[in-house]
């Protein structure tokens, strides 16, 4: 069998936030532990995938990054559509990419599945002396939403893999009997594994 097929579960997770906070590196850092300093923005949207232990589970994470569409609010519902994740990052050292998370979660609800396990990221902590956002603060605003929280650094490598990784844990918890997708299936159409709704999606393979 092929490495490909060799997971439990697919789980759709998206990066959202300002433009310029992190979300690329962030991706490229977990998914394949580089970081780039051209901070040039690229427009469209992009994924990375990387497959992860959990206990006995094989995940398979698939981590959509806006790439700039941010700036344009031309961030479409089909983005979110099937997101059982998101993490949404703000910049530490500029405190108006964390004044605007409130805008942002309401668009995550607007479009997204009402369980979706949501953590906010201050990203740039190598930037400590700059800092305008303070820990606590953020800290709680996010146990208010129920969401989590973490402050990482793409650049120093500091809390990437923790932050990806409890958000995965968190989703297994909540919807991995459910709503994962296993084998080959595309995380794009993570749905709901109940018997009537697989029929009524795929009439395609009645015999009629």
């Amino acid at each position: 069998m092929g490495s490909d097929e060799a997971y439990n579960f697919v789980f759709k997770v998206v990066l959202i936030g300002e433009s310029g906070v992190g979300k690329s590196n962030l991706l490229s850092r977990f998914t394949k532990n580089e970081f780039s300093h051209d901070s040039r923005t690229t427009i469209g949207v992009e994924f990375s995938t990387r497959t992860v232990q959990l206990n006995s589970f094989t995940i398979k994470a698939q981590i959509w990054d806006t790439a700039g569409l941010e700036r344009y609010r031309a961030i479409t519902s089909a983005y979110y559509r099937g997101a059982v994740g998101a993490l949404l990052v703000y910049d530490i050292t500029k405190h108006l990419t964390y004044e605007s998370v409130e805008r942002w979660l309401k668009e995550l609800y607007e479009h997204a599945k009402p369980n979706i396990v949501v953590m906010l990221v201050g990203n740039k902590t190598d930037l400590e002396s700059e800092r305008s956002v303070p820990t606590e603060e953020a800290r709680d605003f996010a146990e208010k939403k129920g969401l989590l929280f973490l402050e990482t650094s793409a650049l120093a490598s500091t809390n990437v893999e923790a932050a990806f990784n409890n958000v995965l844990e968190e989703i297994h918890k909540r919807v991995g009997s459910t709503e994962g997708v296993r084998s080959s299936i595309s995380a794009v159409s993570l749905s709901s594994s109940r018997g009537e709704n697989a029929e009524e999606q795929k009439p395609c393979c009645r015999n009629l």
